[in-house]
């Protein structure tokens, strides 16, 4: 699944936060890295400098790989965002692995603006990686890993599926336990009782906890399914059904679980409709410093 992964750099510190990822991944799955510079027409001249800058980048990111790791290095002149997607496009890339956000001392990365661009527009899955995590060890020397996984029982959420199994199996992370997520968010009174409502001879208050042991039930059996399915092949795995809004517990869980990759889709439905941008997503993305692999779905065709 994760034959090619491409790493784009601008020079700075804050770009290289993502070598001890591309190192692990690359080292456990056999993923091909191709470290891809992109430079302004301005800096043709630097073009020597940048390519020992490539070489020993590449130097990195071989030194201390669980397998010999093959690492390429390009340099193109261009924007970098479309360069990026163009390279992924044209190479056929299987992952992308970029700097979120952030400053390198003086010098502020283009990075994150980049990856939110490369974000919005790749069809390939990518990874953002934190500038400021909240635990300083790297990620190749975690010991333990935890994979967090937000579902809503849609199809469309579930093509992350396939990506836990490749990042969870037994040639993929080492210690890693994969936690399937799902939120029940509990009915908000309405500013006006409908003409249904008012037949429900219930309490509010009563009716609003009927309806999220319902949700948790329905998504415990649903996670239980899920968890089934993984476990068959070998993984790790645990699920959680967590009450409140969808965001604000998954960003929760998060930053209570150190060592944790969240792993999850664009767009779904329920709580977590629109992921990329949507509110849910926003709130994700903002509000942890966890490293993110977003994977964007294709829908099943329909039949006619």
């Amino acid at each position: 699944m994760y034959k090619r992964m491409l790493v784009p750099l601008d020079g700075s510190e804050v770009a290289e936060v993502v070598f001890p990822y591309a190192k692990e991944l690359a080292g456990r799955l056999g993923t091909e890295v191709i470290l891809l510079h992109i430079s302004s027409q301005g800096l043709k001249d630097f073009q020597p400098m940048t390519q020992a800058y490539i070489g020993h980048a590449a130097d990195i990111i071989k030194s201390g790989a669980a397998k010999p790791v093959t690492v390429l290095g390009e340099l193109v002149i261009g924007y970098p965002s479309d360069e990026i997607l163009k390279y992924a496009e044209e190479k056929k890339v299987d992952l992308i692995v970029v700097a979120s956000h952030g400053r390198s001392g003086g010098k502020r990365s283009e990075m994150g603006s980049v990856a939110e661009r490369v974000l919005r527009a790749a069809k390939t899955p990518v990874l953002l990686v934190p500038t400021s995590p909240r635990d300083p060890d790297p990620f190749d020397q975690w010991k333990n890993r935890e994979m967090i996984v937000p579902l809503d029982g849609s199809d469309l959420a579930e093509t992350v599926l396939p990506h836990v199994e490749e990042l969870a199996g037994k040639n993929g992370l080492t210690s890693v336990k994969v936690v399937l997520v799902r939120a029940c968010e509990p009915p908000a009174m309405p500013t006006y009782y409908s003409p249904e409502l008012s037949e429900i001879p219930l309490h509010w208050g009563q009716y609003a906890q009927q309806e999220t042991a319902r949700c948790k039930q329905v998504s415990t059996e649903y996670l239980s399914n899920v968890s089934g399915r993984l476990s068959s092949k070998g993984i790790d795995v645990r699920s959680e059904v967590l009450v409140g809004k969808a965001s604000d517990e998954i960003v929760n869980y998060a930053n209570k679980t150190p060592h944790s990759l969240i792993v999850m889709a664009t767009h779904g439905r329920s709580g977590l409709s629109r992921l990329v941008y949507g509110s849910v997503a926003l709130n994700i993305l903002v509000g942890v410093s966890n490293p993110i692999l977003v994977i964007k779905p294709t829908p099943k065709p329909t039949s006619k």
